[in-house]
């Protein structure tokens, strides 16, 4: 009760710019109780942090419980006879984060402050009555068991709702369903299908899409989605026992010359418009990537020789040491979170130092925050498909139960995801993410050719990983942590590509033809941003600052007298505005962030960010698209750490009308980036012309960055103690590295191992 009037007033009259209009104070976060300061220098976690449960972080995900309990609490406020507790659907119901300054990087011994910190949960909304969305900060509370319990019980207390006009929240899957079966099941459909000679409607396939921004009439004013149609063949592959559906490729047969608008709020059909009549297609030989029953075949043709079992073990158990949502792996902890609309999320990773004997940080918060796909065709109905799918849709929604020996393999920790669904219910996805390592080859390798002594090791990386499916298409999205200390994050895409009909004089240069007739492919980029709240030997929140680094030619001169020099230059980013960069092929450009600490060098810490396979933006300045998506315009944006800037398109994409929300919003303050708590906002992606190859389903295609250490250790961290002044490794040291079992949570004895002082000083100092 203490914090809930201060909360109230923080909270209430934000507006769809709130982020941006924040006082200075309402910017440092909601006043909640003190906990342990975030120390630059954070020692390895206690023993301490073995006796926590899965919910006793602040941090952590909010449980099935707490989201029943924040669910019944916002129904409460409405109240039995209110008409809009029965009109008011759930979008969302998160974590409110604590701010970091409340939160250490790495959980010290104090768990009772740690559990002192309000735990809040932000809860999204959707009246259909009134077509109004509502934000709600609900507090949670453990209570005790009471007259007629013997268990404790969560329960909330709503602390404010936020009313915000003239936007739209993501699209739930039921509303979507809900558009199909009225555009099927109306008449003036059924006549045009007629039309096309096609009257079984169990063949006919609708994908609604939100409808994006493009005129004044798709604004927020009404709910407004867009529905495509397809129709699997007749006669086609048999009925599934199991799923009762047909398995027959759905995508192989395009309905154009219709267009169709359904509002989500009336669940009535808009409009329906048979401009054209297009044939469609003719059934594709080639179209299916299962067999009748459901099945995926290997080639057995005789050419080709089978591939015989492989499987990874691991004798002796995993390397990790999990407790609740906190991991520790080989020298990197951290904590895994998950949300609605990110999926997972990656918070306070620290990476341990053997040299110096102590955890270091790297960064607060790593997430995916929003997927862009643009397609390039100009015609109907290509032109409107940019898909926000974290924005509009939820990756956390759309991810999948993955399992063990199918999606990844060997012994693997699984971590669920809870979320309401659309009337309040609770809904999970089990196994949303999965952890595993896995062997990458050689880590490091030499051979002295004058004594022929070799020396190597190998790599192994500790994988975090999702995959979700999004109408056509399916991500899996990756984050490596690897033995060097290097973090690495890939994308792979696969599913099935977007189809329509190149019929009569339609140009075929925006596509791919997949049959040599009709069925057409049209080009298209996918968009990834990352959002990553760095804290490089910080607390996150300052003693960072941002560069950029070009490799130049040098001139021409007496200073180059064999013209075969380079180097490479640094360009401080003072400020928001000097950070809008696109990367540069040319100069193999690479940003740093940079700390206050200095390494044995001199020179200051730092972790690069390094661009991996991207794509420039194709699309014309004046696009439409880059009204409500214009952070593509840039492949790296940054901001001071701003606890209410969490999407780069803004809290509400879904028919924005709003031009240049979300970052380039943001950073026309042109706030600065020296001595601050940085975000690096990295665009990156591919471009997609489709190939023959990618029908009828397409094998993975991947997009990725690193994040390097640079100057951070002083030396390769993977190599151990092998100086002649280090002292040899104790006796107990050696007995638990040869010892069997899981790995020890912490590497103290390495430590003790790696550094030069003596055992006793080195356990002091721990």
């Amino acid at each position: 009760g203490a914090y809930s009037d201060e909360l109230c007033s923080q909270q209430t009259s934000k507006g769809m710019q709130r982020s941006s209009r924040l006082s200075a104070e309402k910017a440092n976060g909601p006043t909640l109780p003190a906990a342990p300061p975030a120390s630059a220098a954070p020692a390895a976690p206690p023993a301490a942090v073995a006796g926590q449960t899965a919910h006793t972080h602040p941090l952590d995900p909010l449980r099935a419980e707490e989201i029943s309990a924040a669910v019944h609490a916002v129904r409460l406020t409405f109240g039995k006879e209110n008409p809009a507790a029965s009109s008011s659907f759930f979008i969302e119901c998160t974590l409110e984060e604590p701010h970091p300054k409340d939160v250490p990087l790495v959980t010290g011994a104090d768990i009772k402050a740690l559990q002192a910190i309000p735990r809040l949960a932000r809860v999204i909304t959707y009246n259909r009555d009134t077509n109004m969305t509502s934000e709600w900060l609900v507090a949670l509370t453990l209570r005790p068991p009471g007259k007629g319990t013997r268990t404790k019980s969560y329960e909330g207390r709503v602390i404010s709702q936020d009313l915000l006009k003239d936007v739209q929240p993501a699209v739930d899957e039921r509303e979507f369903e809900e558009a199909e079966r009225i555009v099927k099941e109306h008449p003036d459909f059924l006549a045009v299908m007629a039309r096309r000679g096609i009257t079984d409607m169990s063949l006919v396939f609708a994908d609604p899409w939100s409808i994006g921004y493009f005129k004044p009439e798709d604004g927020p004013a009404r709910r407004l989605c867009r529905v495509l149609f397809w129709v699997r063949t007749a006669g086609g592959p048999e009925m599934d026992d199991e799923a009762e559906e047909l398995v027959d490729n759905a995508f192989a047969r395009p309905i154009e010359g219709l267009v169709v608008r359904v509002d989500l709020q009336k669940m009535e059909v808009v409009s329906m418009v048979d401009r054209e009549l297009i044939p469609v297609p003719d059934p594709d030989p080639l179209r299916n990537y299962v067999n009748r029953r459901g099945h995926v075949v290997e080639d057995s043709a005789m050419v080709v020789r089978p591939l015989l079992p492989i499987t990874t073990k691991q004798p002796n158990g995993p390397s990790w040491k999990v407790e609740g949502n906190f991991v520790v792996w080989d020298k990197w902890t951290f904590r895994v979170g998950v949300t609605p609309r990110e999926a997972l999320v990656i918070y306070n990773v620290a990476v341990f130092d053997p040299d110096k004997a102590r955890y270091r940080h790297v960064a607060r918060r790593l997430s995916i925050t929003e997927v862009l796909v643009p397609y390039g065709d100009p015609d109907d109905p290509h032109y409107f498909r940019s898909a926000l799918d974290a924005g509009e849709d939820g990756l956390g929604k759309n991810s999948h139960t993955l399992e063990e020996g199918v999606d990844v393999l060997g012994p693997c920790h699984f971590f669920d995801m809870n979320f309401p669904d659309f009337n309040g219910g609770l809904g999970k996805v089990p196994n949303a993410v999965a952890m595993y390592e896995e062997d990458c080859g050689v880590l490091w390798k030499h051979i002295d050719w004058r004594t022929a002594h070799t020396a190597s090791k190998r790599a192994r990386r500790l994988v975090l990983t999702f995959m979700c499916t999004i109408g056509n298409y399916g991500y899996g999205f990756f984050w490596y942590f690897n033995r060097d200390g290097t973090i690495q994050h890939e994308v792979k895409l696969t599913g099935t590509v977007m189809t329509g009909v190149a019929h009569g004089t339609k140009s075929r240069k925006y596509g791919t033809l997949l049959d040599g007739k009709t069925l057409y492919a049209p080009i298209h980029s996918h968009w990834f941003v990352a959002r990553m709240h760095m804290a490089v030997d910080s607390d996150g929140l300052g003693g960072n600052s941002l560069v950029e680094v070009n490799i130049k030619t040098e001139s021409k001169g007496t200073h180059n007298p064999h013209n075969n020099a380079f180097f490479a230059e640094e360009t401080k980013l003072p400020s928001e505005v000097a950070a809008r960069r696109r990367w540069d092929f040319s100069g193999n450009r690479y940003w740093r962030v940079v700390s206050e600490e200095k390494n044995r060098a001199g020179t200051n810490t730092a972790w690069r960010l390094v661009p991996g396979r991207t794509t420039p933006l194709y699309a014309r300045p004046e696009a439409m698209i880059l009204r409500r998506a214009g952070f593509i315009n840039y492949h790296l944006w940054a901001t001071p750490f701003n606890p209410y800037e969490r999407f780069p398109g803004g809290d509400y994409p879904n028919q924005n009308p709003r031009e240049g929300d979300g970052l380039p919003f943001w950073t026309q303050q042109d706030r600065s980036l020296e001595d601050q708590g940085i975000v690096l906002w990295y665009c990156f992606g591919m471009t997609r012309q489709v190939r023959l190859e990618d029908w009828p389903v397409s094998p993975c295609e991947g997009v990725s960055f690193t994040l390097q250490p640079d100057g951070f250790f002083d030396r390769n961290p993977c190599v151990g103690p092998v100086n002649a002044d280090a002292p040899p490794a104790t006796a107990a040291a050696a007995a638990a590295a040869a010892a069997p079992g899981p790995a020890a949570a912490v590497p103290v004895a390495a430590a003790a191992a790696a550094h030069v002082e003596g055992e006793e000083e080195l356990r002091a100092k721990l």
